[in-house]
């Protein structure tokens, strides 16, 4: 019986889909379709010098063979276009709701600027913006346009943002000391993930959120703009990352973890990647709808995965 879940998976299609997308995927998949839920496949192509059409339709290709089919996505449904760079029109109008808020100012940080060794940085490496731009007047922001068009940045409180995971617990992160104002769109026009990313879910009626727990630090951030912009924000579940045998985070690079490289059966491969999640203890070959009875985010980890040597060869 259908709910009102409704989940998504939104590849970024810079290249091959690997292991990581694909257990990102199955995740979301199943943890919809076990509420009895909808899923969305959107497609987050905003930078489409780097996300060519080709590798979203291989993506599309890989998802379906693979058994993870969709409701709504680039094919139809009643919330599209499901590409987002199709949907620019939606971001440039919420960014303009929060410019009329005065919380929205022009940043001409360089790229150097902002990753100086003098920068403040979190412990995962991460640059907090400095506010270096912030009090610029209006005529010295005029004047520096003259020279390089500016990254837009949105003003953020002095004040902690919690929320509660649905798998790894209670998180928060205070906004002004943990992160700074942070971009809303980029100085070559390109919307920012976080703006985007807001938008396109209360847009689509998504509930429930599933991604790798590398987005974990980007909630409080999207909570504050659900917020300002007068959206109800979705259910969030963060999983650890697969990693490489050797330790390394997957890549769509990483040619050992690239779909194109596994010459394995779409079911070995869905078997061996919920046994690494930990609901398929045996690793033999499953769909997806066979999953379904054993998927539990009880027997997912919650500390990163490593990939055991040979686990995907064969075929």
């Amino acid at each position: 019986m259908e709910t009102g879940v409704k989940g998504r998976f939104a590849p970024s299609p810079s290249g091959r889909a690997h292991l990581g997308n694909i257990l990102c995927c199955l995740l979301a998949w199943l943890s919809a379709r076990q509420s009895g839920g909808r899923v969305v496949l959107r497609i987050e192509d905003l930078d489409t010098a780097r996300c060519p059409r080709r590798y979203a339709d291989q993506m599309e290709a890989d998802l379906l063979r693979l058994g993870l089919s969709w409701d709504e996505g680039p094919g139809g449904g009643p919330d599209g276009p499901y590409y987002q760079s199709l949907r620019t029109d939606l971001y440039q109008a919420a960014l303009e709701k929060l410019a009329g808020m005065g919380l929205v100012y022009p940043c001409f940080c360089t790229r150097a600027e902002l990753h100086a060794a003098s920068a403040p940085h979190r412990e995962d490496g991460q640059t907090v913006y400095a506010g270096t731009c912030r009090a610029l007047t209006a005529e010295q922001a005029a004047e520096r346009a003259k020279g390089r068009p500016p990254a837009l940045r949105l003003r953020v409180p002095p004040e902690e943002w919690a929320f509660t995971d649905g798998h790894m617990g209670r998180y928060g992160e205070n906004l002004e000391r943990d992160c700074g104002d942070f971009l809303l769109r980029r100085s070559d026009g390109l919307f920012a993930y976080q703006l985007a990313v807001v938008v396109d879910d209360a847009a689509m009626g998504i509930t429930q959120v599933v991604r790798g727990a590398d987005l974990l630090s980007s909630t409080p951030r999207q909570l504050y703009l659900y917020r300002l912009l007068g959206l109800t924000p979705p259910e969030f579940f963060h999983f650890p990352l697969l990693l490489s045998p050797e330790g390394r985070r997957l890549s769509k690079r990483d040619a050992a973890a690239g779909l194109d490289g596994i010459r394995l059966p779409a079911a070995e491969v869905l078997g061996r990647l919920a046994y690494l999640a930990g609901f398929n203890p045996s690793g033999a070959g499953r769909t997806p709808e066979s999953l379904l009875a054993d998927f539990s985010w009880d027997k997912v980890p919650r500390e990163d995965i490593r990939i055991p040597v040979g686990l995907f060869e064969g075929g």
